[in-house]
């Protein structure tokens, strides 16, 4: 197979290139290499690589920010999309894409199934969400792999964002009433490699999948499993929401149901703690 693959250099899209090495050539972009915001050099891209796969691991996700930037976050997570999904059909090549769990409002307490009704909170949500809507529209063969509190050992990211503040600050306070499961990047990049490496994949329908590491916890819950992780005594203190207020609106409940993917492709996500001892291991 040949893979276009964008965002090489953020969090999944730096775990995804070496993934997907080994079931073909991948050509690979930054935002340097690729401007998504350019639709002439998208399709000049796509052109010259004549990928079976393209794999779209760019996104906005600057959730706060994207409350002041609403026009840039739809560029990228909706309209930049939508280029693609329109190049895809036009070869007829397969399209990957990544969105979130909180294109849901959190109003369950139950996981999110796909054909939840989406109800996005934020602009980050929101522009996720049209993305979606944009690649379903176009009609390319495509998988929406749908996940949730990704983290990984480079980038900007709750975890990094943890360990930072444990070594400079006297306490750390951090939500214990919003429930998800983080998902770290090596997990997704290896679950998409598995179904792309199953031949059986191209049977399967377009659509959604979720896609996201088993298990759930809080924000609080997964400070004290990366505190716990490094051997760190940091005290950390257990707040309400709306003792840290956001830009952003971030929804109380966004597990999913991950029955779908592994009924589709036989692919079960672990636990989300063996994820995170998996990248502890690696930036220590």
């Amino acid at each position: 197979m040949k893979f276009l693959l964008t965002g090489r250099t953020g969090q999944v899209g730096s775990a995804l290139e070496p993934a997907l090495a080994p079931l073909g050539e991948v050509r690979a972009f930054d935002r340097q290499g690729l401007d998504l915001l350019d639709a002439q050099s998208v399709r000049e891209a796509i052109a010259a690589a004549g990928p079976d796969v393209i794999v779209n691991a760019a996104a906005y996700t600057a959730v706060d920010s994207a409350e002041r930037e609403r026009e840039r976050a739809f560029a990228v997570n909706g309209q930049a999309v939508a280029e693609l999904a329109r190049q895809a059909k036009s070869i007829d090549a397969l399209l990957i894409h990544f969105s979130t769990d909180f294109v849901y409002d959190g109003g369950k307490r139950a996981p999110y199934v796909e054909s939840d009704a989406p109800a996005p909170l934020n602009v980050y949500g929101q522009s996720k969400l049209a993305g979606d809507r944009a690649i379903a529209a176009s009609g390319c063969r495509h998988f929406i792999f749908r996940t949730s509190w990704v983290y990984g050992p480079s980038g900007r990211n709750f975890l990094r964002a943890i360990l930072a503040a444990a070594a400079t600050k006297p306490e750390l306070r951090v939500v214990d009433d919003q429930h998800g499961a983080p998902t770290s990047s090596g997990a997704i990049a290896a679950a998409v490699a598995q179904v792309l490496a199953n031949p059986g994949h191209s049977r399967q329908a377009s659509g959604v999948y979720h896609l996201s590491a088993a298990g759930e916890t809080t924000w609080h819950g997964f400070a004290a499993a990366i505190l716990q992780g490094r051997g760190l005594t940091t005290p950390l203190a257990a707040i309400r929401s709306d003792e840290y207020p956001t830009a952003a609106r971030r929804p109380k409940y966004s597990v999913l149901d991950n029955a779908k993917l592994g009924a589709a492709f036989g692919v079960a996500l672990p636990d989300w703690r063996h994820g995170l001892a998996a990248v502890l291991a690696a930036i220590r």
